[in-house]
């Protein structure tokens, strides 16, 4: 049975199997060092120079998430998501037009809104998930790139991967997804037509919410992403080694963890959208989301760990939820081993389209009869 053979899930968990020849350790060591030796001749043979370019326990982390990506031009990782998404407008030129999705990550958005402009981005937001809204603002030959985020944080609205694609190539355009929400194990960007992939690793790649690290993946090996190395390598924002091998150690569980995370938020979605107390559920996996059709075609094997509930009651309501769980943890972040619960619009602040009355949830790897009964209990408090 040869590699190429194997299920990503089997690679995935042996960290593509590589064996230290030095110890025949089956787990890879973590290097460290900043500096390598020069030969005789004063060439690199080993292919490396310098710890800020180049490190072996980040090439191998790099290599596992390629696999799972598919991404055929490899992976690159960095400091943070944002360090990453960032990455990706700093490789365009002032000056070029970026379409946006308008319901995303709320950092990058409001990096968007500042910092971009002043790299001379000229940047439009569009609910990419509305394809006549996305095709109307593009921009043939001066659209440069397409962002769209899907499931989109915190609505979870979905957009059709292949067809932005069609719309972003045919205004010779770059199509990248934020696929955070979805991973690898549910959506493949590129395998849908998207140039680039990128995933805040902090989350559910890590797993363990120890980690804070960043990844893009590229389809092709083109001038666009020579660009993007060009840019991690002059900037410095590769990832360190300790935390490459910590996130490396998270891939490795990730299949498992997903499955029984999104299994979990398919069924507390279910039973909360019966609730008398939750006015809506979020979550693309119910027949009634908008984008579930969308979602039941380019995501496999489960619909993600995330979902949002709407409580009955308002803003007021919803925050006393919040306030009452025992066993979810009111925290920023997602894609942990444990499971959050967050009121989006009060760390968002204005100009969040994040309505008031709004939980976020990130399910974990709990028991999903307590996860129901600690919702339940703190939806219910306040009515009894």
């Amino acid at each position: 049975m040869t590699k190429r053979s194997l299920h990503p899930r089997s690679l995935a968990a042996q960290a593509m199997g590589k064996i230290d020849p030095l110890t025949k350790a089956v787990v890879p060591p973590i290097h460290v060092s900043t500096t390598y030796i020069r030969d005789e001749d004063n060439a690199y043979s080993s292919g490396f120079i310098y710890g800020r370019p180049d490190n072996e326990t980040v090439h191998e982390a790099q290599a596992v998430l390629a696999m799972l990506e598919e991404a055929k031009a490899g992976a690159l990782l960095f400091g943070s998501g944002m360090a990453a998404a960032t990455a990706v407008f700093q490789a365009l030129s002032p000056g070029d037009h970026v379409v946006a999705s308008k319901v995303m990550y709320w950092a990058l958005r409001a990096w968007l809104l500042t910092e971009a402009t002043r790299w001379g981005l000229k940047i439009d937001f569009v609910e990419t998930d509305d394809l006549a809204k996305l095709k109307d603002a593009v921009k043939p030959g001066v659209t440069k790139l397409i962002w769209a985020e899907t499931p989109s944080n915190p609505l979870w609205t979905i957009t059709d991967i292949a067809a932005a694609a069609e719309i972003a190539h045919a205004a010779g355009a770059k199509l990248a997804v934020d696929s955070t929400c979805a991973s690898p194990v549910h959506t493949r960007p590129l395998t849908l037509g998207a140039d680039i992939v990128m995933h805040a690793a902090t989350k559910v790649l890590n797993g363990h919410s120890d980690v804070v690290a960043g990844a893009l993946c590229a389809r092709e090996d083109d001038a666009f992403w020579a660009r993007v190395k060009t840019v991690r390598k002059m900037q410095g924002g590769i990832l360190g080694p300790f935390e490459a091998y910590l996130l490396m150690r998270g891939m490795r569980t990730l299949h498992l963890r997903q499955e029984r995370q999104s299994a979990s938020a398919m069924a507390l979605a279910e039973r909360l959208s019966a609730h008398p107390l939750v006015s809506r559920v979020l979550y693309p996996g119910l027949p009634q989301h908008p984008g579930h059709d969308i979602a039941a075609r380019q995501m496999q094997g489960g619909f993600g760990y995330m979902l949002s509930i709407q409580v009955g009651g308002g803003e007021q309501a919803a925050v006393a939820t919040a306030a009452r769980v025992e066993l979810y943890k009111r925290a920023t972040s997602l894609g942990g081993v444990e499971s959050l619960i967050e009121h989006r619009a009060s760390i968002e602040g204005a100009g969040s389209p994040c309505p008031p009355d709004l939980l976020r949830l990130s399910t974990g790897i709990e028991d999903v009869e307590d996860l129901y009964a600690d919702l339940d209990q703190a939806l219910s408090a306040g009515h009894r």
